[in-house]
């Protein structure tokens, strides 16, 4: 019986050292968890719900009739550099990759494929949004390409991911060159009233490099465009409605009546915030700003970075309501319809 106590106790160390092995390997790690190790997982779960899944984006080349399929975050790079100018700041360049990201998203789940060839999602032209391809960026920016591109790049990669949204989904992400002072409601300029596109004030485009335009248009082809004719010799146009956006709401030339948008368009004017006057044969049309007015304004939103602003900032400013989400919930309905 004595022979045989060093064997019990040694039995009884080991069972004792084998039941604190778990506990001993667990131990560290819980204590970790309550500190920086805690921090560092809770961010790997935010840079996991950023990890959304691959959508390839099917871009109708219509100089080139032909369909160019690319990595969506290769695409909104593409739509970036076509759609704002590179010297912008960054963060101005950020807010143009979230926009671009989600009105190419609003356009898929719409399901709107006017003018878009069978096999494309959109065009490379101002009917969806502008691109260009890295080879045509290569030959067109030349020395410049390699600082143009990375700070392309940087702001695309900054908002991988996000999308901006109203109740859970996408929105059309409408934006222009520069305001008037103020951009304007959807439902003033098109004919939807749409929540997140509320005119709201936008001081830091005025005397900005495209505020101010100017056209010289004979009076013949001032009658033959809008459909009218002048009687009065200095006589033009009576303005009758402003919108909320402070831009032309409708125009009584002579008994008939045209919307700001209507002689915009017809005039191919910079804008519907314009005043006119007749001087001999021709008229002198003034503008303020550039583009249709709704959304977000590109001049704004340079400014805006200017002065300290955030990308996220500037898309809270001129999509009223909207936010920014993040979930894989949205790409994933994407991916799973196309």
């Amino acid at each position: 019986m004595l022979k045989m106590k060093p064997i019990v106790v040694l039995a009884a160390v080991l069972f004792a050292v084998t039941l604190m092995i778990p506990t001993l390997l667990v131990l560290p790690f819980m204590e970790k968890t309550t500190g920086k190790l805690g921090e560092e997982l809770a961010l790997k779960e935010t840079e996991a719900i950023a990890d959304q899944p691959a959508v390839e984006v099917a871009v109708y080349r219509v100089g080139q009739e032909k369909i160019e399929n690319l990595p969506l975050e290769d695409y909104i790079a593409g739509v970036v550099a076509a759609e704002m100018p590179t010297d912008f700041e960054l963060e101005a360049l950020k807010a143009q990759a979230l926009t671009a990201r989600t009105y190419y998203l609003y356009h898929l789940m719409s399901g709107e494929k006017s003018g878009v060839p069978e096999g494309a999602d959109v065009t490379d032209t101002e009917n969806h949004q502008v691109f260009k391809s890295d080879e045509e960026l290569r030959k067109e920016w030349n020395k410049d390409y390699q600082w143009r591109m990375k700070k392309i790049k940087e702001a695309v990669a900054a908002t991988s991911g996000q999308v901006l949204t109203y109740d859970g989904k996408p929105i059309y992400a409408a934006f222009f060159s520069t305001s008037n002072g103020y951009t304007e409601n959807s439902e003033d300029y098109w004919s939807s009233p749409l929540p997140y596109l509320k005119s709201v004030e936008s001081p830091w485009d005025v005397n900005t490099e495209k505020f101010n335009g100017q056209k010289i248009i004979s009076v013949a082809d001032f009658e033959k465009k809008l459909g009218v004719q002048l009687t009065d010799a200095s006589e033009v146009g009576r303005i009758i409605e402003k919108t909320k956006g402070n831009r032309v709401g409708k125009v009584d030339i002579n008994g008939k009546i045209l919307t700001g948008k209507d002689i915009r368009v017809k005039l191919e004017l910079k804008s519907s915030d314009f005043t006119w006057e007749r001087k001999g044969d021709n008229i002198v049309i003034n503008t303020k700003g550039f583009g249709h007015g709704v959304g977000m304004s590109q001049f704004g939103a340079n400014e805006m970075a200017k002065a300290g602003k955030t990308y996220k900032e500037i898309v809270e400013h001129y999509y009223s309501g909207a936010t920014i989400d993040t979930t894989k919930t949205l790409l994933s309905k994407i991916t799973a319809s196309k």
